[in-house]
């Protein structure tokens, strides 16, 4: 029960490491909005309240705009009171492919995705954090920072780690942790929402497959890791059991680095 009277908000939160996020916290005693653009969170939100009996709220925004972030999080102070805890977890790869085969709107994509979601939240949670006297923002980075088929995402994922270690080191003296955990290859159920809405074609399919060999021959474990393995160290560092950690990302990658 390390999240008794906090409240937290997971972006992402319909589908994958940010449902599991949610779940666990609410069974740990958080109270969660779960953020999604995508309409099914709110009956991930009601599962979620069923099976736990924690106080949770699903709200459908576009966190690819700065509006969007602002909106779920005024939600989430006049719901529940207040913010204590920020799990940034929008992003995800749409193609993977060699970067000279990406096209320029391609690029513009991945970072609007990738990136642009966890910088305008960490924005509009901060007068919320400055309510509360502190906080704590738990971004999802990855460890693709180094990686096959897949540039414009993996330098979406570095600004992520710039994000967390920069605004760490600024926020501190306001008693503000800002921490990442860097995960590897994942495996997950079937996306509600696929990563590519249009759909890989026979290239994109033999080029994904490079992938996974490279993610797979580059841990020291050679496999994926399950969702679990992913959630445990994000609610760690978002719990205050970790609250002399700040400005860390933590990589969650089977001993790849990234």
């Amino acid at each position: 029960m390390r999240f008794v009277d906090k409240v937290m908000v997971v972006t992402g939160a319909a589908q994958g490491i940010g449902r599991s996020v949610a779940t666990r916290a609410a069974a740990e005693g958080a109270a969660v909005l779960l953020v999604d653009r995508a309409d099914f969170v709110a009956e991930v939100a009601r599962d979620i309240a069923a099976a736990t009996g924690a106080r949770i709220e699903a709200f459908n925004a576009d966190l690819e705009t700065w509006q969007g972030a602002d909106d779920a999080m005024k939600r989430a102070a006049e719901v529940f009171g207040g913010i204590d805890i920020l799990v940034n977890n929008v992003g995800g790869a749409i193609r993977m492919r060699p970067y000279a085969e990406f096209e320029p709107g391609q690029i513009d994509a991945e970072i609007r995705r990738s990136l642009m979601p966890t910088l305008y939240a960490c924005h509009a949670v901060l007068p919320h954090l400055f309510a509360r006297g502190a906080g704590t923002i738990v971004n999802v980075s990855s460890n693709a920072t180094r990686g096959i088929h897949r540039v414009p995402y993996s330098a979406a994922k570095g600004g992520i780690n710039a994000i967390t270690q920069s605004l760490a080191m600024e926020y501190a003296g306001r008693n503000i942790r800002v921490v990442a955990t860097a995960p590897g290859g994942t495996s997950a159920p079937p996306r509600r929402v696929p990563r590519n809405a249009a759909g890989d074609n026979a290239k994109e399919q033999a080029w994904m497959a490079e992938v996974v060999e490279q993610v797979t021959a580059s841990t020291l474990l050679k496999r994926y890791g399950t969702i679990d393995e992913q959630v445990a160290p994000i609610l760690f560092l978002a719990s205050d059991e970790a609250s002399y950690i700040t400005g860390t990302v933590l990589p969650v990658a089977g001993g790849d680095l990234g």
